[in-house]
């Protein structure tokens, strides 16, 4: 025979030895996992576990928004002249009435003493007719033509006085003259842009709010804001929209916030809390939180019978001692230690942690 033939024969019989020794020198396999077994299936996992009592929490809800005046005017022109003098001072405040420009009297006055002399010549022939009506001498519709010219003239006058009050354009409320776009000497026609008016106390706080939360809040309600460099303020809430925001299909909110000096600016970034119902919640640490094969966030208890449960819960608020949850019955024994190893539905072995473990 030749060598690879020989080679062939040494290998199938030195497979054979092996296999005949398991076969009836070795342990059966089966008896070999039928000793292991038993210890597999009496090894727990185990979880430390935490008692949780739910108790009443203040539900809120967390806005962004912006600070906005509370009136803005844009003060125009109502009768045509040019400007005499510039009283009020860009980004100044001013009271209600203060004169912001004054117009130049032009004729005004001179026929402001035509009117009145108009008045009392048309006063003089109107009584002088009233006598002779009651002599009989004057018919009652002449008395009435004295009467008409009477108070045409009055009317006449009146309109001027009206005019030289508009050449003294006087703020209509109490604010910050926050911009002027003329100058002395220039001639306003009436319409024309004089200076803007704004009035930021109190300063409101704008946002939108979805069509699911609209339903919690009530006019009146507490809210508390945010703002960079100016820390936390508190205000109400005085306006729900009720009709939403076509493109975004939300609704908008106004806050208000007294500002006495001033000291909120129009335009800033804002965070909004809002408070909403008391509801029953857990304090609990976010390390807890999971989710499920179905990607809902909930966390993992214990029931009496030491099996897994997964519970989903609802995120009510975040504080600095920890996040607050609704969804729990008012007493749960959660995995605070181990959720991420067992699954809904398995036994375990839990372990109560004791009082001030973390």
């Amino acid at each position: 025979m030749n060598r690879s033939y020989l080679t062939a024969l040494a290998i199938a019989g030195a497979v054979f030895v092996w296999l005949a020794s398991g076969l009836f020198g070795g342990e059966p396999a089966s008896e070999t996992m039928q000793a292991s077994g038993p210890a597999s299936k009496t090894a727990l996992i185990e979880v430390r576990t935490r008692d949780l009592v739910a108790q009443e929490k203040a539900s809120e809800l967390i806005l962004f928004g912006r600070t906005e005046a509370n009136r803005t005017v844009v003060l125009r022109a109502e009768t045509a002249g040019r400007i005499a003098t510039i009283s009020a001072i860009k980004g100044q405040p001013g009271s209600k009435g203060d004169v912001i420009v004054r117009l130049t009297p032009e004729d005004r006055p001179a026929r402001l003493k035509e009117a009145d002399a108009a008045v009392d010549h048309a006063m003089l022939a109107y009584e002088a007719a009233n006598k002779l009506f009651q002599k009989g001498f004057r018919s009652k519709v002449q008395l009435a033509e004295n009467k008409s010219t009477l108070e045409a003239a009055r009317a006449r006058r009146t309109a001027i006085q009206t005019e030289i009050g508009k050449a003294a354009i006087r703020a209509p409320f109490a604010g910050d003259v926050n911009d002027i776009g003329i100058d002395v000497g220039d001639f306003l026609k009436v319409g024309d842009n004089v200076a803007t008016i704004v009035d930021l106390d109190p300063m409101l706080v704008v946002a939108e709010i979805s069509d699911s939360r609209i339903s919690h809040l009530t006019l009146g309600g507490p809210a508390a804001i945010t703002i960079a460099a100016l820390g936390e303020l508190t205000g109400a809430v005085t306006y729900i929209s009720k009709t939403a925001t076509p493109e975004t299909r939300t609704f908008r909110i106004e806050v208000s916030v007294p500002n006495p000096g001033g000291a909120i600016a129009e335009g800033l970034t804002t965070e909004l809390r809002l408070g909403l119902e008391t509801v029953r919640a857990h304090l609990l640490s976010p390390a807890v939180l999971t989710l499920s094969d179905e990607g809902i966030v909930g966390v993992k208890t214990v029931n009496a019978k030491d099996v897994v449960e997964f519970h989903p819960v609802r995120i009510i608020t975040d504080t600095p001692k920890g996040m607050c949850v609704g969804g729990l019955t008012d007493q749960v024994k959660i995995i605070s230690v181990g959720h991420g190893f067992v699954k809904a539905g398995q036994h375990v072995r839990p372990v109560s942690e004791k009082s001030g473990d973390k």
